[in-house]
């Protein structure tokens, strides 16, 4: 079915109250699994028709953030999800109490069951209200950012639309339209201030009542982090400063030299090459045209697929006012179908979006045959397939940057490099918010600051106050509505580079892995994951060295003089 024929209906919350609770009943009167299994699935089925309501609300608003009705459809779902989440949890203890627990994890695997513990533990009614207000603080961030009209040169833009802007070859105008794009941010400080502050002490304020130290362990558990914690990344971390850091320095180094600057700029960074950043050759339907040409080649799993999406309108591509910032992948349950969103802007993240999240629709479609709880596996492995997807399609980039797909590949590795340190600076810089809710804004804009010096040395603001005052972080939504994803992405990338060096020595049995990765979906965590796929353990930092080294001896062997 066409997406603009989904049919949205807002959800009936007594009636799924008064069904949920006939289940709940029936299975506590079941006399066999099978009799118990029967009303799981119809609970499933409940769930499912909630979620492709909560998920239909979310797109449409998130394409058009001013649309009056998808905006109060979006703020009933921020009132409800928390009594959803309820329900989900009475769910899960029957589950965990039922006298067929042993045949439940035969049938659905051990890990659901840790992952229902979890979730267990994570919610109360309790921290309900709390829920619904960290919902409205998300939604306000997103509204604010996707509302964002800023005006450039005369023009107004969104702060997707500057972005082209922003690699410009003439470094007047990179200046003119970095500053418009924080300068939009230092205008609205107060309100990112205060919303991000909300936001720290309403998750604080949970994580005290379930009974946690504070909202770190609490946020792990979220997400169903069973076989890691933040010892774990803490270490993963340290890794990245020994062997990263200084590689990504000698990047921005090799940068600074090729442009002929006396210093690189916070708005030179973006514009790697003086002849121009590397752009697809075309717009929108060419690009269209030139996925559907990768993916028929690419495999009979991924052609089909992609034409799928394309003929039942499941992308939402281009930039358009009032649309959020940003791109993402999600999954309509009753029809079986991700969505892929984007913006757009004539720069070469645009072909990232349709190999990137293309990867992450193609893991959950392929594992649309589990349990709703199981479609999805957790962040830091689903951001394997859809970054190991970047480096699969790399044969056909030619496709569409023609002349210039050198330079593509020398820049997409060297931004994976430079990625790696920003990652994990939001990621400790989140941890250290959170061991200490009650410091000032200006406290937490400082702290950026001082990590921002370990992480990402290189940096140079020159005169921008709101950057030099620590303010870089406030642009990426991750922190405001998804705390603790973001290390998720590091996590995958060394993964994602490991793909990039088997997919040089074995193509065919790196895509029978990758496939079968997908296949799981979540029923696995993210390590066994890794064992599936055959892939080395990133939380070991002789892994991190050892990946970081593929990529580090391609870009030796590369010719930069022919890509300046």
């Amino acid at each position: 079915m066409k997406f603009s024929q989904m049919e949205y209906q807002r959800i009936d919350l007594p009636a799924v109250k008064e069904r949920w609770s006939e289940i709940l009943q029936a299975m506590a009167q079941a006399e066999s699994f099978d009799e118990h299994y029967r009303l799981f699935l119809d609970a499933q089925a409940l769930s499912d028709h909630s979620s492709t309501m909560a998920t239909l609300a979310s797109i449409r608003h998130s394409v058009d953030t001013l649309d009056p009705f998808y905006k109060a459809e979006s703020d009933y779902m921020d009132e409800i999800m928390p009594q959803l989440q309820e329900l989900a949890n009475q769910l899960a203890e029957v589950l965990l109490a039922t006298p067929f627990l042993p045949e439940y994890e035969d049938k659905l695997g051990e890990h659901f069951f840790n992952a229902l513990r979890l979730q267990k533990k994570t919610f109360d009614p309790a921290i309900m209200p709390d829920l619904a207000e960290e919902n409205k603080l998300s939604t306000q961030y997103d509204r604010l950012m996707g509302g964002a009209q800023v005006e450039f040169r005369g023009e107004v833009y969104t702060l997707a639309g500057l972005g082209i802007f922003l690699e410009d070859a003439d470094r007047a105008t990179r200046r003119e339209a970095a500053e418009a794009s924080w300068g939009f941010m230092q205008a609205n400080q107060a309100e990112l201030d205060e919303v991000y502050d909300k936001l720290v002490k309403v998750r604080h304020r949970m994580a005290k009542k379930l009974g946690y130290d504070n909202f770190v362990q609490m946020g792990y558990d979220r997400f169903g982090r069973t076989d890691y914690d933040h010892e774990d990344v803490a270490r993963f971390r340290e890794g990245i400063v020994r062997f990263v850091v200084p590689l990504a320095m000698k990047g921005f180094e090799e940068q600074r030299e090729r442009l002929g600057l006396d210093e690189l700029t916070y708005y030179d960074v973006p514009f790697r090459f003086l002849s121009g950043n590397p752009k697809p050759q075309g717009d929108k339907d060419f690009m269209i045209e030139q996925a559907t040409r990768m993916y028929d080649e690419l495999s009979p799993e991924t052609s089909q697929f992609f034409r799928l999406l394309v003929e039942n309108e499941l992308l939402d591509l281009e930039q358009k006012p009032g649309k959020m910032p940003g791109g993402y992948c999600t999954f309509i349950d009753n029809y079986q179908m991700p969505f892929i969103f984007s913006n757009f802007n004539g720069t070469s993240g645009d072909v990232d979006v349709l190999t990137h999240e293309f990867g992450h629709a193609f893991q959950v479609y392929n594992s649309r045959h589990l349990i709703g709880e199981q479609r999805w596996p957790g962040m830091e492995a689903a951001e394997i397939h859809s970054m190991g997807m970047e480096y699969i399609a790399y044969p056909w980039m030619a496709y569409f940057f023609g002349d210039e797909t050198d330079k593509y590949y020398y820049d997409h590795n060297v931004s994976n490099i430079a990625f790696l340190p920003y990652g994990a600076l939001v990621d400790h810089f989140q941890h250290w918010v959170y061991e200490n809710p009650e410091v000032t804004a200006e406290e937490r804009r400082a702290k950026w600051r001082e990590l921002e010096k370990t992480y990402n040395p290189w940096v140079d603001y020159q005169t921008n106050d709101y950057l030099n005052a620590g303010g870089r972080w406030q642009k990426q939504g991750h922190i405001y509505s998804s705390p603790f994803y973001y290390i998720d992405y590091c996590l995958a990338q060394i993964c994602a580079m490991q793909i990039f060096k088997r997919s040089l020595e074995d193509r065919d049995e790196l895509w029978q892995d990758y496939v079968e990765i997908c296949r799981v979906g979540g029923s696995l965590p993210f390590t066994e994951i890794l064992k599936v796929g055959h892939f080395k353990n990133p939380f070991d930092p002789a892994v991190v060295q050892e990946a970081i080294g593929a990529v580090k001896q391609y870009l030796g062997e590369v010719d930069t003089s022919r890509i300046s």
